[in-house]
């Protein structure tokens, strides 16, 4: 199997987990943060479903510039999330070898920050994608929400 249809396969395994987490977000507590120094859930949120789009750019011109912005909605949040991994599972599945080998570069608001190849780069957002998953399913409970089931029942799922 090409590697760039394995990430694509990895893409789609995790797709219910990032959609479960988010819409599981209690609506009136994005601004939650379990310390002053970290980021609130509604722009972690929102970094999840700008980082999915920003790969899909990556797969399509080798580059990303990345710029988060002020996060929206949950719905609005979950909504972008469902469509970035569904666009980015495509441009997986459609990325030539030759981009997937290609230099990638990572500029964060127009400032290059990191450059290596395109495979390189979209698996390490991917690690840090869950990674952060990971971090916003910790906020649900504090805020009110229930965490749901990832890879397995949580405490608070129903199986």
């Amino acid at each position: 199997m090409p590697t760039p249809q394995f990430f694509a396969d990895r893409l789609k395994a995790e797709t219910a987990a990032f959609s479960k987490v988010t819409r599981a977000l209690p609506a009136d507590r994005l601004d939650y943060k379990p310390h002053e120094r970290s980021t609130s859930a509604g722009s972690l949120a929102w970094q999840i479903a700008t980082e999915l789009d920003a790969l899909v750019t990556l797969l399509e011109t080798g580059t990303i510039d990345y710029k988060q912005g002020r996060y929206p909605s949950v719905e609005e949040i979950a909504t972008a999330t469902e469509s970035s991994l569904e666009r980015l599972i495509e441009a997986a599945k459609n990325v030539t070898e030759e981009r997937w080998n290609g230099p990638g570069k990572f500029l964060w608001e127009g400032n290059p920050v990191w450059e290596t190849t395109v495979s390189e780069m979209a698996w390490g957002f991917l690690f840090d994608l869950i990674h952060h998953r990971g971090q916003l399913s910790s906020y649900i409970r504090p805020m009110g929400g229930k965490v749901p089931a990832i890879y397995g029942p949580s405490a608070d799922s129903e199986s």
